[in-house]
């Protein structure tokens, strides 16, 4: 089959579209054929080795999972728990692939209303989104810290099915886009400065890590909750990265009034199956920003790495049917 190998960390050139055998399913898994796999933000730390800190994880030398990507929507060839043809969606390593082995517990049917390139947006973003917006109630007030971001445009949407007030913060380009996804104020940030003029908020999302723990916490109400999932840009390499505000939060969630939560989100069945009810009922619409050909996954890990893609970048693995 092809996949999207790397054998080092460095710039999208370093990927090759190469022939590799096909993946054989274990007792428990599912073999499925991927239509569409889509990058996010981990994609490219894990391309670029960065932060530094992180190849204690990724690996120290090299990449120990040769083939990129997680997140992916396809037809499921054989495995437990599923008929052959049904249509699925997931996250698992190994995703820039024809074809993905993936435990039984990480795939589910895919929301009937999305297409393969939509369905493949959803897991680890939407997810990432869903889990951080847990303890926001009807009527709250939540600020989204790169709302047009992959995360972000899921986070807008779930925020608004809840039923809060939702402030966006992306820069001029993407206003509209975070409006007609339901913000109801939208912040350039290029232009104005949350902490400062924003109001405060019940709950403050941070998907950025481009702010100081101070200025996050300076958005909040009393006793408000901030929640920390990842972030960072790459600019020539760091040691820490957001992992650095990581920490930070970490130290001070124990005396500061506010709630301090570092998000680590947890993929499921469940987390699927919760996914797909939302987008069924038309509550969330996964926004694609562009797509590309499987062979052009370098191509498209350049577009979402320095131009600074919207919402989600997809790469189309078969042809639907």
């Amino acid at each position: 089959m092809k996949a999207i190998v790397q054998d080092r960390y460095g710039p999208p050139d370093i990927l090759e579209c190469r022939d590799v055998p096909a993946p054989t399913p274990a007792p428990g898994e599912v073999l499925v054929k991927v239509m569409a796999a889509s990058l996010n933000a981990r994609d490219w730390h894990v391309l670029r080795g960065d932060p530094y800190l992180a190849r204690l994880a990724f690996g120290l030398r090299r990449p120990k999972a040769p083939i990129l990507g997680t997140d992916f929507a396809g037809v499921v060839v054989s495995g437990e728990g599923f008929e052959p043809g049904e249509e699925v969606y997931g996250e698992f390593g190994g995703a820039f692939a024809e074809y993905v082995r993936v435990p039984a517990d990480r795939v589910e049917r895919k929301p009937a209303s999305l297409t393969f390139a939509q369905a493949a947006a959803m897991p680890l973003a939407a997810n990432t989104a869903l889990q951080g917006l847990r303890s926001l109630e009807k009527g709250q007030s939540v600020l989204i810290n790169g709302a047009s971001g992959g995360v972000g445009t899921f986070a807008v949407q779930i925020a608004r099915a809840r039923g809060a007030r939702v402030t966006a913060v992306c820069s001029a380009r993407n206003a509209d886009l975070a409006a007609g996804l339901g913000a109801d104020r939208v912040v350039d940030y290029r232009q104005e400065d949350f902490a400062l003029t924003g109001g405060r908020h019940d709950l403050v999302f941070d998907l950025v890590g481009n702010r100081s723990l101070r200025d996050l916490r300076r958005a909040l109400v009393p006793g408000g909750t901030l929640v920390i999932s990842g972030g960072g840009v790459f600019s020539g390499g760091s040691l820490f990265g957001p992992l650095g505000l990581i920490v930070r939060a970490r130290l001070a969630a124990p005396f500061v009034k506010e709630k301090i939560v570092v998000l680590e989100a947890v993929q499921s069945r469940a987390a699927l199956t919760a996914l797909r009810e939302l987008a069924d009922s038309g509550q969330v619409v996964p926004a694609v920003d562009r797509t590309y050909d499987l062979a052009d996954a370098a191509e498209a890990m350049r577009y979402m790495e320095v131009e600074h893609a919207r919402a989600n970048v997809v790469l189309t693995v078969h042809a639907a049917p």
